[in-house]
């Protein structure tokens, strides 16, 4: 089964990327995590996100876009990046999402990614 792992980071945990005394530490951990999955053969895909400042939100609404500049709410967590991963089964998924480095201080959302139809 294919599931998306979705990082919600702490803002905290954002800023330590660009962190001189933090970054290290925070990269290394993502290294650390990304490299065991890989190594298990289960990546499919994915990526890091830059912060929500980046980004705008769309919505067409009545024939018409509205588009919203980021950051868009006052939130305790942020998606931080997201990673396509195969596993036999939703444990399996739980296991990786319970190793990932933002588990502890934000959370970890898996969702069975929906096959496509040709």
């Amino acid at each position: 089964m294919q599931v998306a792992l979705i990082f919600h980071e702490s803002a905290e945990d954002l800023s330590a990327r660009s962190d001189p005394a933090r970054a290290g530490a925070y990269w290394g951990a993502w290294k650390a995590y990304v490299g065991a999955l890989t190594e298990a053969g289960v990546v499919r895909g994915g990526n890091a996100l830059l912060g929500p400042e980046t980004g705008a939100v769309l919505r067409h609404r009545g024939g018409a876009d509205q588009v919203l500049d980021g950051p868009y709410a006052e939130t305790k967590e942020q998606l931080g990046g997201f990673l396509a991963i195969e596993v036999a089964d939703m444990p399996a998924a739980l296991a990786w999402a319970a190793r990932c480095p933002c588990a502890a201080t934000g959370a970890v959302e898996v969702r069975p990614i929906l096959p496509m139809q040709s």
